[in-house]
């Protein structure tokens, strides 16, 4: 299998068609049809059902499509080192962050990054919190910023992050009259949560009275739940970061009568050797984002070590209080 095949699979994926893929990287559409059929013949499956000049991907395709991408990106990454390397003055700065965080928290720390230390190439990229750890234990990202857990064998935990979710509603909604939000109110609502069980929405749901709606719109995606909010389907209860980066004349946040923690923190890689201006922009940043969260109303700072106690305490777990070496 070589680099060709995962990008004439990528270019195919797309486009939609053959066609599309060669244009796409400038081939002949008898060359990239070539190129599909040694990949399914190595793989021994189909990866295309053929309709005419379009295809549809298989479920083979579906499920390799993510794996192309990674390995795609980072061999770009790769190349890009390789420039960095010629032109060690002016290094990339590879972010990933969930898109909450991306929202509301990176956009002023990058603008105080390089208003201290000038401009610079960076890419920034939005995944799920799995995937930003991953990004960051294989060397594609520089810097990653997810919620927890983050504890992770090979990750330095800069710093960690806590904030007060909120709801987000409706401005005509008339829960929007009240300056905080009872969660007592909710039970009658139709909510809009987290589909992964592991984070926030355990959280809220620990939280939650019990005889609530059965009716919970989940999504993976706390933009789309405001979203789905504005279209006026149910009310959400998020991280502030979002309905922050993402502010809209038709929604209104209010903070709730119970508190429902949000952690978050941001990661690099141990021991890895970086170039001596990029590890400079890395450090810098760190520093920003700590700066800029600091300001936001009812953060509060813990240390990488309170990291454990902070999950036990979210799961109603802890039994002493957590480490304070700030």
């Amino acid at each position: 299998m070589e680099t060709r095949h995962l990008e004439a699979f990528s270019a195919v994926m797309s486009s939609g068609s053959i066609t599309g893929a060669a244009r796409l990287l400038d081939r002949s559409q008898p060359a990239v049809t070539r190129l599909i059929q040694e990949l399914e013949a190595e793989i021994g499956h189909p990866l295309f059902q053929r309709h005419g000049p379009r295809v549809t991907p298989t479920e083979h395709g579906f499920g390799l499509r993510d794996d192309v991408e990674r390995a795609l990106a980072s061999l770009r990454q790769v190349g890009e080192r390789a420039r960095q390397i010629s032109q060690p003055s002016v290094p990339s700065l590879e972010l990933v962050a969930t898109s909450a965080l991306a929202l509301g928290l990176l956009p002023p720390a990058l603008a105080a990054l390089e208003s201290t230390l000038g401009h610079g190439p960076l890419q920034l990229r939005s995944s799920s919190p799995e995937q930003v750890v991953q990004a960051v234990l294989s060397g594609a990202a520089d810097l990653g910023l997810s919620s927890l857990p983050l504890e992770h064998r090979g990750l330095q935990v800069h710093w960690i992050g806590q904030l007060p979710c909120v709801a987000v509603l409706r401005a005509d909604d008339p829960l929007a009259s009240l300056s905080v939000l009872p969660v007592s109110a909710l039970a009658e609502r139709r909510l809009i949560t987290m589909s992964n069980p592991y984070r926030l929405r355990h959280r809220l749901e620990s939280a939650l009275p019990p005889g609530r709606p059965e009716s919970l719109i989940q999504t993976n995606s706390s933009v789309n739940a405001q979203a789905l909010v504005r279209a006026g389907l149910g009310l959400a209860v998020l991280e502030p970061l979002t309905p922050l980066g993402l502010q809209s004349q038709d929604l209104v946040t209010r903070p709730l009568d119970t508190d429902v923690p949000f952690f978050f923190g941001v990661i690099t890689l141990q021991a890895r050797p970086r170039n001596p201006a990029l590890e400079q922009r890395v450090q810098t940043l760190a520093q920003a984002l700590l700066a800029h969260a600091r300001s936001l109303p009812g953060f509060e700072e813990h240390p990488p070590s309170a990291h454990t106690h902070l999950l036990d305490a979210a799961h109603g777990l802890a039994s002493e209080p957590p480490p304070t070496s700030l």
